[in-house]
């Protein structure tokens, strides 16, 4: 009883552009995480310059706000097809914890 096994054969054509395809990727991702380090090591700077707390603060979450957007783009492929329900939720998400934190602040600081 032998089982029929079907191989399919890349043609160089299909074979060319995964290749350039996953270059392309890799490239993509290399350059991110040296943007990524970069962005991590203004982020040390700003703290052992020794600024003022109320400019090191928002610096640092700015540049974690652009890391992880970074991240999920890149790391996560959510540019990618196929992750439309994903990135739904992963919005709604970041939505709904925006206006829980809007709205604590808001009651503390009225």
């Amino acid at each position: 009883m032998a089982h029929d096994v079907h191989t399919h054969v890349k043609s160089q054509t299909e074979y060319e552009y995964k290749r350039r395809r996953s270059a392309n990727e890799m490239r993509g991702q290399l350059t991110t995480f040296a943007i990524m380090i970069f962005l991590t090591l203004i982020a040390f700077t700003a703290v052992y310059a020794g600024f003022s707390p109320n400019l090191v603060v928002p610096i640092i979450l700015l540049l974690a706000v652009i890391q992880v957007i970074l991240q999920l783009y890149y790391f996560m492929h959510m540019s990618h097809k196929g992750h439309e329900t994903a990135s739904m939720f992963l919005y709604s998400g970041i939505i709904v914890g925006f206006i829980t934190v809007l709205t604590f602040v808001t009651i503390v600081w009225w």
